[in-house]
């Protein structure tokens, strides 16, 4: 069996890691458009702002490693299109021009997502950077460490806007976040939203919300982004607006996807067309909670999926379990978690539903050095069934939203879980953990 992998990231290589073990005598090709393997993308904030200086700890297994393995790894390579009838693909190599078809009997479709371009005038200058690949983290750790860089407008007041933010302040830099909505991290509650910006803002950042980008442009040797009738003078521009499955190669095949573009698969990762499957950034995925396909962009469900694909590339038929959308992130001394349903999510599906926000420690006073935490759990109103978690803090609250992200996974109460036997030493929780005080709180 032939099996053409397109795109070398999280779900490509495990699809084609997990196809190695179950099927020892396939022949595995991969087909990547950039310059890297294996490499986790979520790392590239920390790795521009000095957090790590080393750009080999982003790469979990190297092309040479692949090589070991017998799967063939084609770096600069672009799959131009996809063939369905005659199960062939053309491919573009950069390096040398040339192009060239090659032919599958399994085809994994794992191209990721692009940054999302904004329609505004100035979008496209010299000064305007995007951070999605390691290409683009490479170079902008080197444009950010100029030593005429000291003013920079980060646009995007998402995950990569929020961790930008932050890896700039620690190279020294003066940021403005410009986010169009109405808060920052979207994803998260409105009243986590808000405790995000005021750590920002009390780290020196100048959060703008509310604030649509009309246009950017050069005035001498400073940048100015027009954005909310305001001049923003910067050095630099980062944009992180969002991002858009890379499928537009497959317009023509008869493919089904979601109107953004994201691929639809079933629990398979199966698409469409027969003998194709997909996964990662650039499909949908099943959503355990709300039992419907949902966009979720993350590395964690990228990789899971790209290895259910790998083995039922191989003959299972093993289905994705679900994810959640449990998500973390560090907004400088403030840790940040969430999973499950938010209210928006249990509005629009008509559940009846309650919250509680509930105010705890991560550990006793008698303890040395208490630090507070906020949580706010949505649940089922006549069950008491929980269905979303946030919590923020400056310690411990990431380790919470997992314990919640199981919680859910599970099926738990709050009932249930308030009485879940969770670990007790005053350095670490009180005998009623912080997770115990906000589900029994919850009536």
């Amino acid at each position: 069996m032939r099996a053409i992998v397109i795109g070398g990231v999280a779900a490509g290589m495990s699809a084609a890691s997990k196809l190695r073990r179950v099927l020892p005598d396939a022949q595995i090709a991969v087909y990547e458009r950039g310059g890297y393997l294996s490499y986790g993308a979520c790392g590239l904030p920390y790795y521009i702002g000095g957090f790590n200086d080393d750009p080999g700890r982003l790469i979990a297994r190297t092309r040479e490693q692949y090589a070991k393995m017998g799967i063939d790894t084609f770096l600069h390579h672009e799959v131009l299109s996809v063939d369905p009838a005659s199960r062939r693909v053309r491919v573009k190599d950069h390096a040398t021009g040339r192009e060239f078809e090659d032919g599958y009997d399994v085809l994994m479709i794992a191209v990721g997502c692009n940054s999302v371009a904004p329609r505004v005038p100035g979008a496209d200058l010299p000064s305007v950077f995007y951070l999605k690949t390691m290409e683009d983290g490479l170079l902008l750790r080197e444009i950010a460490r100029l030593k005429d860089v000291r003013h920079v407008a980060v646009v995007g007041g998402g995950y990569i806007g929020v961790e930008m933010a932050e890896a700039l302040l620690h190279l020294g830099k003066t940021v403005t976040i410009i986010e169009a909505g109405e808060r920052l991290l979207t994803p998260f509650e409105p009243e986590f939203s808000e405790l995000a910006a005021q750590e920002l803002e009390k780290n020196g950042v100048r959060v703008l919300v509310g604030h649509r980008v009309e246009a950017i442009s050069e005035q001498g040797d400073r940048r100015v982004v027009r954005a909310g009738g305001e001049d923003i003078p910067c050095d630099l521009v980062v944009m992180a607006v969002g991002v858009v499955p890379a499928t537009g190669f497959l317009r023509g095949t008869g493919i089904r996807m979601a109107k953004n573009g994201a691929i639809l698969v079933d629990r398979e990762m199966r698409t469409s067309l027969e003998n194709v499957y997909a996964a990662g950034d650039c499909a949908v995925v099943y959503h355990r909670l709300m039992e419907e396909d949902y966009f979720i962009p993350l590395g964690t469900v990228a990789n899971k999926c790209g290895r259910i694909a790998g083995g039922n590339m191989a003959g299972a038929h093993d289905k994705f379990v679900g994810a959640l959308g449990t998500a973390a992130i560090k907004v400088c001394g403030l840790e940040m978690g969430r999973t499950g349903m938010s209210e928006t999510d249990a509005k629009r599906l008509g559940v009846a539903y309650r919250t509680k926000l509930v105010t705890a420690q991560d550990h006793p006073s008698y303890y040395p050095d208490p630090a507070k935490l906020v949580i706010k759990l949505i649940y089922e109103a006549r069950t008491r069934r929980l269905l979303g978690a946030c919590v923020a803090g400056a310690r411990g609250a990431v380790l919470r939203a997992d314990i919640f992200a199981v919680a859910i996974h599970a099926g738990m109460t709050t009932d249930e879980l308030g009485m879940v036997d969770l670990a007790y030493a005053p350095p670490f929780a009180g005998v009623w953990d912080a997770v115990h005080i906000a589900a029994n709180a919850a009536k």
